[in-house]
């Protein structure tokens, strides 16, 4: 049983070196074309989230339990983007 093995080893390690060397170098890439994607992903996110206005807004209050009087649902959110009610608070 064993000599077989050691035989059919024998015969498929010419092939088997440059595959395992291709799946290596290939499972490498895929992680790291994966964590850029991930990178790339977090930082259009956090641009979209720089976006939203309330915190400069006249009727933010700052308070975690009303956020806003105006528009509640709405505040600190994507939806807030284009809020109608947006006042510039005065400095």
């Amino acid at each position: 049983m064993f000599q077989l093995l050691y035989f059919v080893i024998h015969a498929i390690q010419p092939f088997l070196v440059p595959v395992c060397f291709i799946f290596a170098w290939g499972l490498i890439i895929l992680t790291l074309w994966s964590i850029i994607g991930a990178i790339a992903d977090s930082l259009r996110r956090a641009k979209r989230m720089h976006n939203i206005p309330c915190a400069n807004c006249l009727f933010f209050t700052g308070d975690y339990h009303l956020k806003c009087p105006v528009q509640p649902k709405v505040a600190l959110s994507e939806k807030a983007i284009n809020c109608i009610d947006f006042d510039i608070l005065p400095r």
